[in-house]
C-alpha cells in the first residue's frame, strides 16, 4: 500500500487530485458542486427521510420490464430484529436453476435503503435471468459494527437456504454492493469464508470502502466538492466504529483490509474511479488477493469519480464499466453451471 503517512513532505494542500473525465464533468458539477449539502453527524437523520421521500419506487424504477418483485423478512442475528428484504426474479424464469444476487446498498454505513440499488439489480435479472435480492440492514451510528455486517451475513445464509424456493442455483450465488456495500460485501465474504456458511461464487465489489485508516494518498486527494470526500469518508468510518477506528480494535469484517489472510476467499471483482477516495486501498486489497494466490479482477477507470455509473449511467466510461462487470460475472458463474 501507498502510505502518505510515510510521505512527510506531502500534505492535502500539495495533492493534486486526478480530473474528472470530460463528458462527466457537467455531471460532476451538479452533483458535487460547492452548493450541494455536505453530509454532517447533525445531518444524517435529514439526509435519510430525504433519500426516502425522493427516491423512486421499486415499481416506478422496473416499469413495464418483465420483473416480478416481492417483500420477504429473514431471521436476524442472535437477539436482532427481523431482516426485510426485497426479491426481483424474471417473470418467465428459466426452469433451470439460475444464479443469484445478494445485494448491499452503499451510504457510508450511516444512509441509504435497500432498494435505491433496483435499476442496477434490474440490468442483472434481464441480462443473466438471474434472481436478486436487496438487503435493509442496520446503518449506524444507531447500530455500530458488527450490525450492518451480521445482519448482510445473515441475509446471505437465508438466501442460500431459500435457494430451491427462488429457483437459484446454490452454487451460483455472488455477494454485490457498490462503496459502503462493497465494503459490507467484501466483510461477508471473509464471514462466509471463515463460517463456512455460504459457498460463494464471487463476491463484485463496486468502489468498495474498506479500510478505516485513510492513509494513502487518494484518501488525501479528494477532501471537497467531490461525490465522497474524505471527510464524509471519516465521518463513516467514525459512525461504524467509534473509538475503534484507526486502531489495532478494527474488525476485519468492517474493514476488510484489516484482515490478516486474504486466502481462500471467493473471486473478486474489483473497480473503483482513479478519481476519488477509494482508489488506493482498492488495488491495495486486489494486490494482496492476488499475493496469495487468489483470484481478483481489479478495474479503475480513467476520470471516474466515486459512484460515476450510478451518477452518469449514459456516458461512455459507464457503458464500459458496465460491459467490464457483465463480462466477469458470465465468466465466474460460467466455471460453476
Amino acid at each position: 500500500m501507498i502510505d502518505l503517512e510515510q510521505e512527510t513532505s506531502m500534505t492535502d494542500t500539495s495533492l493534486r487530485s486526478v480530473p474528472v473525465d470530460p463528458e462527466l464533468v457537467p455531471i460532476h458539477r451538479a452533483v458535487a458542486g460547492p452548493d450541494v449539502p455536505v453530509l454532517t453527524a447533525q445531518t444524517i437523520a435529514s439526509s435519510r427521510a430525504a433519500m426516502i421521500e425522493t427516491w423512486p419506487s421499486v415499481a416506478e424504477m422496473l416499469g413495464d420490464l418483465p420483473i416480478d418483485v416481492s417483500e420477504h423478512l429473514a431471521p436476524g442475528p442472535a437477539g436482532a430484529p427481523d431482516i426485510a428484504i426485497t426479491v426481483l426474479r424474471p417473470r418467465n424464469q428459466a426452469a433451470s436453476p439460475v444464479p443469484g444476487f445478494l445485494n448491499i446498498h452503499g451510504g457510508g454505513m450511516m444512509v441509504g435503503h435497500r432498494t435505491m440499488d433496483v435499476p442496477r439489480l434490474a440490468d442483472l435479472v434481464m441480462e443473466l435471468g438471474a434472481v436478486a435480492a436487496t438487503v435493509e440492514y442496520r446503518l449506524a451510528p444507531e447500530h455500530p459494527h458488527p450490525a450492518p455486517v451480521e445482519d448482510c451475513h445473515a441475509a446471505l445464509v437465508w438466501f442460500a437456504a431459500n435457494a430451491s424456493a427462488f429457483g437459484i442455483d446454490p452454487a451460483r450465488i455472488v455477494v454485490m454492493g457498490g462503496s459502503a456495500g462493497g465494503g459490507l460485501s467484501a466483510g461477508v465474504a471473509l464471514m462466509a469464508r471463515d463460517r463456512k456458511s455460504v459457498d460463494l461464487a464471487g463476491q463484485l465489489l463496486l468502489c468498495p470502502m474498506i479500510d478505516d485508516r485513510n492513509v494513502t494518498v487518494s484518501s488525501h486527494q479528494f477532501v471537497s466538492e467531490t461525490t465522497w470526500t474524505r471527510g464524509t469518508n471519516e465521518l463513516g468510518w467514525s459512525s461504524l466504529l467509534g473509538a475503534a477506528k484507526g486502531t489495532d480494535a478494527a474488525s476485519p469484517y468492517a474493514a476488510p483490509t484489516r484482515a490478516s489472510d486474504l486466502s481462500g476467499l471467493a473471486p473478486a471483482y474489483i473497480e473503483a474511479g482513479s478519481a476519488e477516495v477509494f482508489r488506493d486501498e482498492n488495488v491495495d486489497y486486489a494486490t494482496r488477493i492476488w499475493a496469495v494466490g487468489g483470484e481478483a479482477e481489479l478495474h479503475i477507470w480513467s476520470g471516474g469519480f466515486h459512484g460515476f455509473d450510478i451518477y452518469a449511467p449514459q456516458t461512455e466510461l459507464t457503458r464500459a464499466a458496465l460491459a467490464a462487470r457483465l463480462s466477469w460475472l458470465r465468466r465466474i458463474l460460467g466455471k460453476r453451471a
